[in-house]
């Protein structure tokens, strides 16, 4: 909270305590909740839960980026349904985000939220974490890679927290940082009873400590990051040959029928898609690195690669992102041929 608000938040909260002592609580009760209201960002409307398969349902973000009128919603929340409850996998990028992923649950189901897997350290993933831990408890289960905690509990928490309520001018205020409580690896499995959950890790792809969680019973992959669905996954933390690595391994060590991916529309074309398109920036970036040339002829020739131009139309954020995408390609490359 900025200064001249916590200035004001103080003053306000003086102010009810000497309100109660002239008027008594009634009479305040009504300043006491616009403070909350005041310390707290507004409610998240609800956006609707569709079922996905038989185990499987998500709550669609409409979004690219966290601004003010979307208030941080980015990252689709999904929910995995077996007979001893239900488990979330990423929770949203606030309090606000997670409240109104639980009220959307409970029109399709009473079972309770077992548990709680985080694929990655980037906010919009994980600060829903705060609602569900004030609605089903802090010692609900909540999983993550063991790095990606230590990420969480510390400078990148701090700064998606931050970042946050600056991108939505506040909107995420109230949040608090609800790290998981366990960790996960590679090949480590959750029973639902009826439902199995296997976890993928395969090195740096996204970001160092990618999750997948497949769905075994229902051939539904949540990828996270690793693959986005008319948008290009970020790739400042992570690695094109990492990710080339991982998605090679997901296809081969699992029987995914659907892809669900953190960003955009699940389905069965959703690797296909990401991968051409980072086949295309990055082989573009080693020509021009194996024939010495600079940058800039990188990005020219990324950009006349169709597999590159035929996603520009229908890519968010693609005018101010593709640049900076082809860039760290261009800097893998060389690194790659040194």
């Amino acid at each position: 909270m900025p200064s001249t608000r916590r200035r004001s938040f103080l003053a306000s909260t003086a102010a009810v305590a000497a309100g109660a002592a002239l008027f008594g609580w009634r009479r305040v009760g009504a300043l006491a909740a616009e403070i909350a209201a005041f310390a707290k960002g507004p409610p998240m409307p609800d956006l609707p839960i569709r079922s996905l398969t038989p185990h499987v349902a998500y709550i669609e973000s409409p979004d690219g980026f966290p601004t003010p009128e979307n208030q941080g919603m980015m990252a689709n929340i999904t929910f995995v349904f077996g007979a001893k409850g239900v488990v979330v996998v990423d929770s949203g990028g606030s309090v606000q985000i997670g409240e109104m992923a639980i009220r959307q649950l409970r029109t399709m189901t009473d079972k309770p939220v077992v548990g709680v897997i985080n694929t990655h350290y980037h906010g919009d993933h994980w600060l829903g974490n705060h609602a569900f831990a004030e609605a089903y408890g802090a010692e609900l289960p909540m999983y993550a890679h063991p790095d990606c905690r230590v990420a969480m509990e510390g400078a990148e928490g701090a700064y998606w927290l931050s970042s946050m309520l600056t991108w939505t001018r506040q909107a995420t205020a109230g949040t608090r940082i609800v790290a998981p409580n366990r960790s996960l690896v590679h090949g480590d499995t959750l029973s639902l009873g009826d439902v199995t959950l296997r976890i993928h890790h395969y090195g740096k792809a996204h970001t160092p400590c990618d999750l997948s969680v497949e769905v075994v019973e229902d051939g539904v992959m949540c990828v996270g990051d690793v693959l986005m669905d008319r948008r290009i996954a970020n790739i400042e933390d992570g690695s094109y040959l990492g990710s080339f690595e991982t998605m090679d391994k997901l296809i081969a060590n699992s029987q995914t029928k659907i892809w669900l991916p953190g960003h955009g529309v699940p389905g069965p074309g959703v690797m296909a898609w990401q991968r051409e398109l980072f086949e295309g920036i990055y082989q573009s970036c080693v020509t021009a690195v194996e024939a010495g040339n600079p940058l800039e002829e990188a990005k020219a020739l990324a950009l006349k690669d169709p597999r590159v131009a035929s996603r520009a139309a229908e890519t968010r954020g693609w005018d101010s992102n593709i640049g900076k995408y082809v860039s760290l390609a261009y800097l893998e490359a060389e690194q790659a041929n040194f």
